[in-house]
């Protein structure tokens, strides 16, 4: 195996938790067109992530938020690493599928001083982005995906999610 040299990470995440983010945003994105949380707090016993909308989710939405996210957990889709240069993740992104988790990626979110050496997480081929954080070998290893609650800002237009992984 290759040593890559990567950006220093320092967080501690609770894998479990951290993956369960990746679906979500991915879920957010298909569900609701909008861009992944530049906004979340991902702990062991709690984590609280935001999202702009163009709406307000009904509870009927947010039901179907949490029903979708443990199908995808329990398809146990594989959770892969792939090690790319930055001008290889350009061009993945740029060759992909228009749609296709491939073609989100976004490259504006890398920080200015990211190495050269890029981590794609992929999880099954519903969800692909940067990420140095721990995660778990496949979704299954997840557990329950239980929504506590919800919140919304009506002048950021900010939908705030809290949820635990059990």
């Amino acid at each position: 195996m290759e040593d890559y040299i990567l950006n220093d990470h320092n967080k501690d995440e609770f894998p479990p938790a951290h993956t369960a983010e990746h679906l979500l945003n991915q879920l957010m994105m298909r569900m609701f067109g909008c861009e992944r949380s530049s906004n979340a707090h991902i702990e062991r016993k709690k984590s609280k992530i935001s999202y702009i909308l163009d709406h307000k989710p009904d509870r009927k939405e947010e039901r179907e938020i949490e029903r979708q996210m443990n199908e995808l957990i329990e398809q146990d889709l594989p959770v892969t690493f792939q090690f790319v240069t930055r001008a290889e993740l350009e061009g993945i992104v740029m060759e992909a599928e228009p749609g296709s988790p491939d073609s989100r990626i976004a490259l504006d979110r890398l920080p200015a001083d990211a190495s050269d050496t890029i981590r794609l997480v992929r999880i099954g081929d519903y969800d692909v982005c940067t990420c140095i954080g721990k995660h778990v070998r496949s979704t299954a290893q997840i557990g329950r995906f239980e929504m506590l609650g919800t919140n919304w800002d009506n002048d950021r237009m900010a939908f705030r999610i809290r949820y635990k992984i059990v």
